[in-house]
């Protein structure tokens, strides 16, 4: 293998892995000793927490000052910024009071709900909260992922360019939750559009059999390249009253996660960089696939010295 492979999971702060008391030690009581302590097994994380709410310039500091040199955040995009609704809770204060009335009692806000001044503001803020880390060299990819009703068509490339355009210091990685983006002709298609922009294409691993299912297709687009593990809970996957946390409660097991060795080299050997990520966030699953995965490339971390402790005078 010829680049960087850097594996982790998708979030740190999950409610199920803290409680499970299978990964963080019992000294790890706090956010900051939690990441610390993460830090020290893995060399990146996927952040999920922008994607219900716009990241802060302020955390992003804190995350800087907590890791190591070399260690790497990939931050998931806001909601609103991929086509998904948000809540209106989850907009910054002036923002949200300054929504029309018609809007701002609803439970969910789609893009088309919000004026362009709010959405040029969203822009801005989401770029600026990702500086420090940028600054810090700790800055991976910012992973827009795409619902399902975002179709193939001209508005939809049209709306990965204006991305594009919109972060052009940062590198936008795009995943596709529609399986029509790999019908037929159009994985070419699709490949080719991503490649013309320099633009990451996010490899999936995902339950397959449903009309939701979007195929493995392993392909490198840009620089960089992203593999995402979400579980093989095919029950769950399609389903419309299934929960997140019953999505993704799956843990892969060795020969699932062998097959994917060849692909993981060859993404490697085309790419300077690969980020695989295990979303399978269900207590301490992720974190093993993860260690599992690693082990079997060889490609643990060495851990990260532990930072000083303040001395009292």
């Amino acid at each position: 293998m010829t680049g960087k492979l850097l594996i982790g999971t998708a979030s740190w702060t999950d409610k199920s892995l803290i409680d499970s008391g299978r990964f963080y030690p019992a000294s790890a009581k706090t956010a900051e000793a939690r990441l610390q302590y993460y830090a020290s097994e893995f060399p990146l994380v996927e952040v999920d927490s922008s994607y219900y709410g716009m990241p802060s310039e302020r955390n992003a500091v804190l995350w800087v000052e907590r890791t190591p040199p070399g260690f790497t955040f990939d931050i998931k995009a806001y909601g609103a910024l991929t086509q998904h609704p948000v809540t209106p809770a989850s907009l910054p204060k002036d923002l949200r009071e300054a929504l029309p009335n018609v809007v701002r009692g609803r439970r969910h806000l789609y893009d088309k709900d919000l004026s362009p001044e709010i959405r040029e503001a969203l822009w801005e803020r989401f770029a600026s909260a990702l500086l420090p880390l940028d600054s810090a060299g700790k800055l991976g990819v910012v992973l827009f992922q795409f619902p399902p009703w975002f179709l193939p068509g001209r508005e939809s490339r049209a709306y990965i360019g204006q991305v594009k355009e919109r972060l052009p210091q940062y590198t936008p990685a795009i995943e596709f939750r529609s399986p029509l983006w790999f019908r037929d002709d159009e994985t070419e298609r699709t490949l080719r559009f991503l490649t013309e922009l320099e633009l990451p294409f996010v490899c999936v691993d995902e339950p397959q059999g449903t009309h939701a299912s979007v195929p493995p297709v392993v392909a490198v687009t840009a620089p960089a390249a992203i593999l995402r593990f979400h579980g093989r809970n095919t029950a769950a996957w399609a389903a419309r009253d299934a929960s997140v946390a019953e999505k993704y409660n799956y843990l892969y097991n060795p020969n699932e996660l062998e097959q994917w060795v060849p692909s993981i080299q060859r993404l490697v050997a085309e790419a300077n960089e690969l980020h695989a990520i295990m979303n399978n966030c269900h207590e301490d699953y992720a974190v093993r696939n993860a260690k599992q995965l690693a082990s079997m490339l060889g490609a643990l971390p060495p851990a990260a010295p532990t930072p000083p402790q303040p001395r009292l005078l």
